[in-house]
């Protein structure tokens, strides 16, 4: 079943299979070999302790299936900003995009300052959950990876090609 126009959930895990956060839905702009794109506008968020609450910007999201990441690109006023995930090559399961967090973030300002994010977190949960060392060359590699990516604006790191993204969701939006 083709998956561009649907809506689909997406479950956000931990190492151990706990469920760490869900958003409620984001609509499917591309589905290719390589990765998802999905955007979404005020969606609703639900924390594994219970708490519930809604995105403030609107974002377009690229899920890689292929590598450990996937962004988070938030609309803002004054431009676009980035927050990747590095996380497990994402899978779509029923209605659902599904992968793992593993805490490492990195985000790409506006103003293209880059920032490493939540490493004494990596650092705990490398503890807690027993990350082996395979998987933890594999996520400061994919972070090394990223960062490069970020300095040289390559996909999914491209404001024009978010653009185009996004002002295709509010097309489709807009028809619905």
């Amino acid at each position: 079943m083709p998956l561009v126009g649907r809506w689909l959930g997406i479950e956000c895990f931990k190492h151990n299979g706990s469920l760490h956060r869900c958003w409620d839905r984001a609509l499917v702009l591309e589905n290719n070999s390589d990765y998802i794109v999905t955007a979404t506008k005020r969606a609703k968020v639900i924390e594994s302790n219970g708490r519930r609450w809604f995105t403030k910007e609107p974002a377009v999201t690229i899920f890689s299936k292929k590598e450990w990441w996937n962004v988070i690109c938030m609309i803002k006023t004054d431009g676009i900003c980035y927050y990747c995930n590095i996380a497990s090559p994402s899978i779509v399961n029923k209605d659902y995009i599904k992968y793992i967090d593993y805490d490492l973030d990195t985000k790409l300002f506006t103003n293209n300052e880059i920032r490493v994010l939540d490493e004494k977190e990596y650092a705990h949960h490398r503890a807690t959950y027993k990350y082996g060392d395979d998987l933890d060359m594999v996520l400061k590699y994919t972070t090394k990876i990223i960062i490069e990516r970020m300095k040289k604006r390559e996909f999914p790191f491209d404001d024009s090609k978010i653009k185009d993204y996004f002002d295709e969701f509010l097309e489709i939006t807009k028809k619905k």
